[in-house]
């Protein structure tokens, strides 16, 4: 016999509803889920649950980006841009700052980032205007850069974005390279595993090459 299928929750709380309804609001996670959750939290003690509250209050109300790489940082320049030891003439391009942690957890990268905030994607209505490209070309025409990395998921957005700032950069006297594809096509980089993501930023190859393929 199959059971009714669930259609609305009676909450016996307007406070668990709103709670409910707040955290079912977050991505991949259902009703159902943020009810588990919320009654987990009703059996925490008052001040692990205020910790826990405060904790996201304070990252909204005290999270900067990062002035020269618009990554997530607790000051103006983050430590990565303030670190002297790397090497600030080589730049990874990267969509987000999940990815700039996956390849930083390989520890075979020593120059700095450049946060786009997001790809091109035309059907999402998402143009360059939306992401950080006029940065970067700004950054590239205005310093003294050797190299920028394409370090960005194979798919077909990751792939219109690369070429897009190519072109918007092929002229300048910079080393354009792009990551040796260990990763396959399709793949986000943010899941890679630490030893494919390594190997793909050592073995990077001129991006020209990937135009004849």
């Amino acid at each position: 016999m199959k059971l009714p299928k669930f259609v609305a929750m009676n909450f016996p709380s307007k406070l668990v509803e709103n709670a409910v309804n707040q955290l079912s609001s977050l991505p991949g996670i259902g009703k159902k889920s943020a009810l588990r959750l919320v009654l987990h939290m009703l059996k925490q003690k008052k001040q692990n649950i205020n910790q826990f509250g405060n904790s996201f209050i304070e990252l909204i109300n005290n999270i900067n980006y990062c002035s020269q790489c618009f990554s997530i940082s607790d000051d103006k320049t983050c430590e990565i841009c303030s670190d002297y030891k790397r090497d600030k003439d080589t730049i990874c391009v990267v969509e987000d700052i999940r990815v700039m942690m996956a390849i930083e957890s390989t520890l075979q990268f020593k120059g700095v980032y450049h946060v786009l905030g997001g790809l091109i994607s035309p059907m999402d209505g998402i143009g360059p205007s939306d992401i950080k490209v006029e940065e970067l070309i700004h950054k590239a025409q205005s310093s003294s850069l050797k190299e920028i990395i394409f370090a960005l998921s194979t798919t077909i957005e990751g792939d219109t974005t690369n070429f897009y700032l190519f072109r918007k950069l092929k002229n300048l006297n910079i080393t354009i390279s792009s990551i040796a594809r260990g990763i396959s096509i399709g793949d986000e980089l943010e899941y890679a595993d630490e030893i494919t993501l390594g190997t793909a930023i050592s073995s990077r190859l001129p991006y020209e090459n990937s135009l004849s393929k």
